[in-house]
């Protein structure tokens, strides 16, 4: 999602925190600091090794330590896997700044624009299965439903929707400041309010709208809920225990988590907004997850055990991002590449929510990592340092 970021929604702080406001004391604050995790070694790892591997910190542990440290994240959380399958986790910082407790290990985090690439599996297995047509125009699937200044459902295509060539303006801009239920359609009608961007398929650029309208089409053709549809298609079928779709007015994390802040700005004091209604994201971001989970997820997804292999290469078909992702990102069917400094790609998303940022990645040969931290990231140097922790996550 983008939140004043470059992933993710973007979403006004006085809506977020309008029911649950906590400022962090300066006392609080105090507990802020580099708490260096253990690690989950293999069952073949001794104990001693184990204990020596969390009193020297590798590369990773340095990496968090850093984002906590120096970015001033609450927190931060790893998971990483090796090409033989090994999975070490790790963390940094405190889950409750009120409280100064441990951050829960593979902790639950909200994980915004990662739910994109739920979505467009959906999508490309409907493609698959006969029952969707990526060129096929959105009016085949919802007739008439999208018309605006310069938009016309009956010339974008879904394959244009996936990969952000839709021209569709974006609806988050321009939500209000209320903390409540929003309905799929009713995000769809405050984006069509305003102007398309550009012509479909003469440009790029990131949208929300087009994801709300990606789960809208997936609702239409099966006659089931989104949420029903990922969880059977997607949840369920490479065993994903801690991954959920939120049930309407749900706002709270099931599992152990790390809370969630915000600051409003460089002075200001950080805000737990780790209770949130999330609707306002949708197919577009509104899944909880773990930073395993989605290893398991991408990894499954790259080996092809949630598409024939005539929709996975589709889907990996991609075109400059750069704007949105960063030097070198390109876009696919809602999967980014990244180049590695070790060479080679990693495949993925990231994602951005109210109180959480998210980035990781897969690489062909099989390595995974994920890294979330609990305050969304608004600066360059952030960003840059949150992408390095990933980077050094794949290339250790």
């Amino acid at each position: 999602m983008r939140a004043q970021t470059r992933q993710g929604l973007r979403f006004s702080i006085r809506r977020q925190c309008g029911r649950r406001r906590r400022a962090v004391t300066a006392a609080a604050a105090v507990t802020i600091g580099v708490m260096t995790a253990g690690i989950l070694a293999p069952p073949s790892a001794s104990a001693s090794a184990s204990a020596s591997a969390s009193a020297r910190p590798d590369a990773v542990q340095r990496a968090l330590n850093t984002l906590v440290r120096d970015e001033a994240m609450p927190a931060a959380l790893a998971s990483v896997k090796d090409r033989n399958g090994r999975t070490r986790t790790y963390t940094a910082g405190a889950g409750d700044l009120a409280t100064g407790s441990k951050v829960p290990r593979d902790g639950q985090v909200r994980i915004g624009s990662n739910t994109k690439s739920f979505t467009a599996v959906v999508v490309l297995q409907l493609v698959g299965e006969g029952k969707v047509d990526l060129d096929a125009s959105v009016d085949t699937y919802l007739p008439g439903l999208v018309r605006g200044e310069g938009i016309d459902g009956r010339r974008i295509t879904v394959r244009q929707l996936l990969q952000h060539t839709s021209g569709l303006p974006e609806y988050s801009s321009h939500l209000g400041d209320d903390v409540r239920y929003y309905a799929p359609r009713e995000l769809l009608a405050t984006a069509l309010r305003y102007p398309a961007e550009f012509a479909p398929g003469k440009s790029w650029k990131y949208s929300n709208t087009n994801y709300v309208l990606a789960g809208l089409i997936v609702q239409k053709v099966t006659g089931h809920p989104l949420a029903d549809e990922i969880d059977r298609r997607i949840i369920k079928r490479v065993g994903l225990r801690h991954t959920y779709f939120p049930a309407p007015g749900d706002a709270s994390i099931r599992e152990p988590h790390p809370h969630g802040y915000y600051r409003e700005s460089a002075k200001a004091p950080l805000r737990d907004v780790t209770e949130i209604d999330p609707s306002w994201g949708w197919a577009a971001g509104q899944l909880i997850s773990t930073n395993s989970d989605l290893n398991r997820f991408f990894t499954a997804l790259l080996a092809g055990r949630l598409l024939p292999s005539a929709q996975l290469a589709q889907m990996r078909a991609t075109v400059p991002a750069e704007a949105t992702f960063g030097p070198g990102a390109r876009y696919g069917l809602g999967l980014v590449s990244r180049p590695l400094r070790c060479g080679g790609l990693s495949w993925g998303h990231g994602g951005s929510f109210p109180g959480y940022e998210t980035r990781g990645g897969v690489t062909d040969d099989g390595r995974a990592a994920d890294v979330a931290v609990t305050t969304q990231l608004t600066g360059a140097a952030a960003r840059r340092s949150l992408e390095r922790a990933v980077d050094t996550a794949l290339c250790r």
